[in-house]
């Protein structure tokens, strides 16, 4: 399972080797001053929309990769197990935002220093 974590000066995305396989992608670092707002999500799988490039999805269902909307770029990462995650938004990085599925996102938003 995914894992959004403080290294330093950054939050990372861990990702298993499964989920680098299927969202064709590795780790995803960025500078803790790109984040600007964090927002747990009740109903994650939802906020992944757009384009699938690269990565895999089954929409309503799973979404591993980058998606590209006319408005955003966002990477996710969300398993059908998650009904719940957090939407990361982001500026000056390679994403608008990442999407995690996650079990306990206030607990995770709030270990990072976000809630």
């Amino acid at each position: 399972m995914a894992e959004l974590v403080r290294d330093g000066d950054e939050l990372v995305l861990k990702l298993t080797t499964v989920e680098k396989m299927e969202g064709v992608h590795g780790d995803i670092r960025v500078p803790l001053a790109s984040v600007q707002e964090v927002t747990v999500l009740n109903d994650v799988i939802h906020e992944v929309h757009g384009l699938k490039l690269p990565g895999s999805r089954l929409p309503g269902v799973f979404a591993m990769g980058t998606f590209v909307s006319p408005n955003e770029t966002i990477f996710a990462i969300v398993h059908h197990q998650h009904k719940r995650g957090l939407r990361v938004r982001l500026r000056g990085a390679s994403y608008d935002a990442l999407v995690v599925g996650l079990d306990n996102p206030e607990e995770v938003a709030q270990s990072l220093g976000f809630l």
